[in-house]
């Protein structure tokens, strides 16, 4: 089980003295990294005490150099009551695709390339724009380029680009340790244990009131004016994410019912679509999956999800490697992500893309 922190009126009844260090931002790293000469040996972290809640096995055991401490940034009720209706409506829609389709007839060929055309550019937008260009730096874009991907990984609604790099990196600092938002084995590795994971790290953690401490996790980002003034029109973005499918539909077939069909499929199927695609490398790709390279976590690659992920899910070398600009680095791992960012490369709208090198992933390669 992983150890919590708490606030002064939970005391704890075993409060272990260990090695520890300070949050993330002194470190300068953008993929979530700390120096080791950073540590302190304390006893408990400032503002709360450590509570171990159960037996700590190996894998989980905190590492010496990290800390685990309250940020007093919460989310707001409303937020997760908002939060709900995002996640609930989207996965209805997924879930009555099919009997829409087959059992009504409610699909067109618009629809359909609408979904799909969506789900492309807001997958990618998450997968090389906010995930390996913003919180893992492995290219530098052009300021267009910057400022297109911010903006088509906002219309994924999966929050404001600030937020989900903070979130993101600070998963690669805690990585299936205390601390970490959403490892599947926060409650241990027994069955019934994993299962109540896997449902936090897919989305339980979501509404976790207390959200990542932007200054220590994207000082970077925070200076970028461009970030800024995107993650401040997140609101707007997701309006026109919800709304661009049915104003398309109802154009082209300038009909109510275009627009309908429209919204169910290219607005509230797409959404599903890309939020569990996007989940499911928190929780499935944390507890199953092949690892070729070693990696300090349970990251492990999963063939099945690879095309839908645009490549995410070869997630044990992203793990091992954080920066590197392609995850599907063995023969026959399709990585779409990787391709499209070695196009920009081409047309000299990136620079500086962390390749991945064969010295470097064979001193990867696991024992």
């Amino acid at each position: 089980m992983p150890i919590r922190v708490h606030s002064e009126s939970h005391v704890a009844p075993v409060v272990p003295t260990v090695a520890l260090s300070r949050p993330v931002g002194g470190s300068g790293t953008s993929s979530g990294e700390t120096s080791s000469s950073e540590t302190d040996a304390v006893a408990s972290p400032p503002g709360g005490v450590m509570e171990v809640v159960g037996p700590v096995e190996p894998w989980n055991r905190p590492d010496p150099d990290r800390l685990v401490v309250h940020t007093g940034q919460r989310q707001a009720l409303w937020e997760r009551l908002v939060l709900g209706v995002f996640i609930a409506m989207p996965f209805l829609a997924l879930v009555c695709a099919l009997p829409v389709a087959w059992v009504f007839g409610w699909v067109s060929w618009l629809d359909i390339a609408l979904a799909v055309g969506m789900y492309v550019v807001c997958m990618h937008g998450v997968t090389i724009g906010y995930h390996r260009c913003f919180t893992h730096g492995s290219f530098k874009p052009s300021r267009p380029l910057k400022i297109a991907l911010a903006i088509a990984g906002s219309l994924a609604i999966e929050g404001a680009v600030n937020t989900w790099v903070g979130d993101h990196r600070k998963h690669h600092k805690f990585s299936d340790k205390a601390g970490d938002p959403h490892s599947p084995w926060r409650y241990g590795n027994t069955v019934p244990a994993l299962a109540k994971g896997l449902v936090y790290a897919h989305v339980g953690w979501l509404f976790e009131p207390e959200q990542s401490d932007k200054s220590a996790y994207i000082p970077d980002l925070l200076r970028d004016k461009d970030m800024v003034r995107i993650s401040r029109s997140f609101p707007a973005l997701l309006m026109a994410s919800l709304l661009l499918p049915p104003l398309v539909g109802a154009l082209m077939t300038r009909s109510w019912t275009g627009a309908a069909t429209a919204f169910f499929w290219g607005t509230l199927v797409r959404l599903g679509l890309v939020h569990h695609v996007t989940w499911s490398i928190n929780s499935i790709c944390h507890a199953i999956g092949e690892r070729p390279f070693a990696s300090r976590d349970r990251a492990g690659n999963v063939a099945w999800l690879a095309v839908l992920s645009m490549g995410e899910s070869w997630h044990n070398l992203h793990h091992a490697d954080p920066t590197c600009a392609r995850h599907g680095v063995l023969p026959g791992q399709l990585d779409s992500s990787a391709r499209i960012i070695r196009w920009f490369e081409q047309l000299g709208w990136v620079r500086d893309v962390r390749w991945p090198q064969p010295a470097r992933l064979a001193a990867k390669r696991a024992p």
